[in-house]
């Protein structure tokens, strides 16, 4: 059985090739070869490779390893969608108002 195509948006794309060449800087910045930091992320170099050119069909785990690699870097994947304005909104759209039940005459009884 053949591997499945990932098929990404263009600007998906280049979203991925974007942060693969900024993974790259990093690690040239840090003076790391790609065996070294292949072996400490605990991937192939090839996968490595993948990651730099912004590979769609390298999964998320083995980006944050490379980050994780690099010295920490993974924490900023923490600050997606931390502050999601639109979802916020779209969520209080939604909310059912708050509507009071009628009120009932109660006659105590002893």
């Amino acid at each position: 059985m053949g591997r499945k195509a990932v098929i990404v948006l263009p600007q998906t794309q280049e979203l991925l090739s974007q942060m693969g060449q900024q993974i790259r800087m990093a690690r040239l910045r840090r003076r790391l070869p790609s065996e070294v930091v292949a072996e400490r992320a605990f991937i192939s170099r090839q996968t490595l490779t993948a990651i730099e050119k912004g590979s769609a069909s390298v999964s998320i785990g083995a980006y944050v390893a490379v980050l994780h690699a690099l010295g920490g870097l993974e924490r900023d994947l923490l600050l997606i969608a931390k502050d999601d304005e639109l979802g916020r909104k779209l969520q209080d759209l939604g909310l059912p108002q708050r509507l009071r039940a009628p009120r009932v005459n109660r006659k105590e009884t002893w």
